[in-house]
């Protein structure tokens, strides 16, 4: 799925060093933002974003979104607003809005069409 969105990297790879994928933001890849994912019910805590933390300060890296199917603990949201590197935390809610706003593994199960009146239609010549 994020390749649709121009990530490369194999997710859940064993010796991944804690990054999953890579999106360049530019084609001379001066700009790169580093993924982890985690496909998980239970919720996603402080630790775990910590060593993504560590992952991307050994890629010196200044941007990094980590994924979750499930959601993230109060200390793993209060954690990334004080650091740097950028972290951006994408839990299974807003994973499924970006699906459905991109078409991603989603398919629609009804279309609606609503008609309006067309007042020109009424105007005499």
């Amino acid at each position: 799925m994020l390749s649709r969105f121009g990530a490369s990297g194999n997710p859940g790879t064993v010796q991944d060093e804690g990054i999953d994928g890579v999106i360049k933001e530019d084609r001379l890849g001066l700009e790169t933002i580093y993924l982890q994912a985690k496909r998980w019910e239970a919720p996603v805590g402080r630790p775990e974003i910590q060593k993504f933390v560590g992952a991307l300060h050994g890629q010196r890296a200044k941007k990094g979104v980590f994924i979750t199917t499930s959601r993230f603990s109060k200390e793993a949201l209060d954690y990334v607003g004080q650091i740097d590197p950028k972290v951006v935390l994408l839990d299974g809610t807003d994973l499924v809005q970006l699906m459905i706003d991109h078409g991603v593994g989603v398919s629609s199960a009804a279309v609606y069409e609503i008609k309006k009146v067309d007042t020109d239609f009424f105007i005499e010549d």
